[in-house]
């Protein structure tokens, strides 16, 4: 996935380490644009209208994917391959290849166990793959009994239990390159938390920041002013699609969006130089 993990685990059962390499590496052959065997690759080299037989795990965050893409109103769209190359961000080098008229995530049809292209669209997971991970693995601890645990890939966390102080798994949200905003410290206890952000992965063009999250519908990367968004939930597969959708989204409508469904989420503005934070209801009232 092009970026490094890390467990906390009290009292390690045995095979931890091992269970969760292979946890990942199964998520990796299955869901990485950038290998070319992974099944990701393989359905986007499919013949379009071909049904794809996929396994159990790349259905599951396709299917949330498309769930998600439905809840934002296409800011969320986990078939952008092609912009995601065009711009830069993608294994491939500048894609040429035409886009649909319509939302590329509509152009994906799924059965119960194969999915299709009805349009020269590819599929790219980047905004959900690595909260599933941390799902998987948080999965694979509990099926080995581990009770107390941080998972962290790539800056999206799960915490399960406690401490061996009995203290909660304490984060601090990592803050925007160069903006004084405060520390958002959360306690993670059955959560999961996930930021999206343009300082993490972008390239500059001239004085222009592009960042890697790509709105669909200009087909191109956002420039409303977003440097973060945090999203706390249950399952780091949804805060992880959820905040790219708020990111996308921007200010007013991605913070309505994130109120309307109850979240709670943060959202982190560049203001000339300095950094304005907007908070849902729903996480004010837990850090009341």
């Amino acid at each position: 996935m092009g970026t490094n993990w890390s467990a906390r685990i009290v009292d390690p059962p045995e095979g931890s380490e091992a269970a969760i390499l292979a946890t990942i590496a199964r998520i990796i052959a299955q869901m990485s644009n950038w290998e070319t065997d992974s099944d990701i690759s393989r359905f986007n080299r499919a013949p379009i209208d071909q049904w794809v037989p996929l396994p159990p795990d790349m259905l599951t965050v396709l299917r949330a994917g498309l769930d998600m893409a439905r809840l934002s109103g296409g800011a969320f769209d986990p078939a952008m391959g092609h912009l995601v190359d065009r711009w830069g961000f993608g294994p491939s080098v500048r894609s040429t290849a035409p886009m649909v008229a319509t939302s590329p995530w509509q152009a994906i049809e799924v059965t119960s166990d194969a999915a299709r292209r009805r349009a020269d669209i590819a599929l790219d997971f980047s905004g959900i793959a690595k909260g599933f991970a941390v799902d998987a693995v948080a999965d694979t601890l509990r099926a080995l009994e581990a009770d107390n645990f941080l998972i962290e890939i790539g800056g999206e966390l799960r915490g399960q239990g406690i401490k061996p102080d009995i203290q909660p798994w304490w984060v601090d949200v990592e803050a925007p390159t160069g903006l004084s905003v405060p520390i958002l410290r959360i306690a993670l206890c059955g959560q999961s938390v996930a930021t999206s952000g343009d300082y993490r992965r972008y390239r500059m063009e001239g004085a222009r920041r592009l960042s890697h999250s790509i709105d669909p519908a200009t087909q191109a990367p956002i420039d409303h002013g977003v440097a973060s968004v945090t999203v706390l939930h249950e399952r780091a597969m949804m805060a992880d699609a959820w905040a790219t959708a708020i990111t996308v989204l921007g200010p007013d409508r991605g913070m309505a969006l994130a109120t309307r469904h109850g979240l709670a989420a943060r959202l982190v503005m560049r203001d000339d130089g300095r950094g304005m934070e907007h908070m849902t209801p729903a996480l004010a009232a837990m850090l009341d």
